[in-house]
């Protein structure tokens, strides 16, 4: 059963790059611990693309990181020394807890060209978490169980589904699994977990009776949830458990308002480290008020 239906909308990064932008959205702030999800691309850049198109050293606490590439190249560059370029079917999970900052750069793109198409997501922490040591993990291969059935390619970028478990550290149960479907092939959204979720990355399927494009994403009920591709498609399933209320300022979450006017001030201030290799440069933090207390 479908209980909402999340349109994504675009919004400009600068430089060329747009994202659509999923969660959070008005009526559906997060889906388990999962509170934020973007769409990037697809996008064609040309050898000597804008350096704009780079996001700059800039911080965040209180989550993970999870970035998730179909295609092209990011280098990430962060404050615990990691320096990393993500690929296609590899993972970047960076836990920020207390506070770390980060780079992501469109080298390659720069140097030769590419064809960037992805997801980055930001996964919330448990309240006994959100001060944990940063810390980055990457992995590709085996770290990331792989399956074929029925004319659906699987890959397990984090948790635990289908009987399998992905390498990631994660702090809370979740799930989170790329679909690669050949039109008229069908899968089942895992069971098991309290908050569930759909999104469509590429083509188009078929649930409930309708038909849903890409750049869709499903908020499914309880039970069982079986969809068909319509088409070649590129499916992305997620969830898990709630974590309670989540406040999110500019790249910070927190379940404290309070975390968050700290971690804003700490920035403004220069008391957050920088990438050792990328120290050069930073985003300035935004004039956007901090989240207002709700009226009681």
């Amino acid at each position: 059963m479908i209980e909402m239906v999340i349109e994504q909308r675009r919004r400009s990064l600068g430089g060329g790059l747009d994202v659509g932008r999923v969660l959070p959205f008005a009526k559906r702030r997060m889906v388990g611990p999962f509170t934020f999800f973007d769409h990037m691309g697809p996008l064609d850049l040309a050898a000597g693309a804008d350096r704009r198109l780079d996001v700059r050293p800039h911080p965040h606490i209180g989550l993970s990181t999870v970035t998730y590439l179909f295609s092209g190249e990011i280098m990430h560059r962060d404050s615990v020394g990691s320096e990393q370029a993500i690929r296609p079917s590899e993972v970047n999970w960076m836990t920020a807890g207390s506070g770390i900052t980060h780079s992501e750069r469109f080298e390659k793109a720069r140097a030769e060209g590419d064809h960037l198409h992805g997801i980055q997501a930001w996964v919330a922490l448990p309240v006994e978490d959100e001060e944990t040591a940063p810390s980055f993990s990457h992995h590709a291969g085996a770290d990331l169980p792989h399956w074929r059935d029925g004319g659906v390619e699987g890959h397990l970028i984090a948790g635990s589904a289908y009987g399998l478990t992905a390498a990631a550290r994660t702090h809370s149960p979740l799930f989170y699994a790329h679909l690669d479907m050949a039109a008229g092939a069908a899968a089942e959204v895992p069971g098991g977990y309290s908050e569930r979720a759909l999104y469509v990355a590429a083509g188009a399927i078929e649930a409930d009776g309708a038909r849903h494009d890409a750049g869709r994403m499903l908020i499914l009920g309880a039970g069982a949830t079986h969809f068909r591709a319509a088409e070649r498609s590129t499916v992305m399933l997620l969830g898990g458990e709630p974590l309670g209320e989540r406040f999110l300022y500019w790249n910070f979450v927190s379940s404290s308002r309070d975390r968050l006017a700290q971690a804003a001030e700490d920035w403004r201030a220069g008391r957050m480290k920088l990438p050792d290799a990328d120290d050069q440069e930073f985003i300035p933090l935004p004039d956007d008020p901090l989240p207002a207390p709700k009226a009681r």
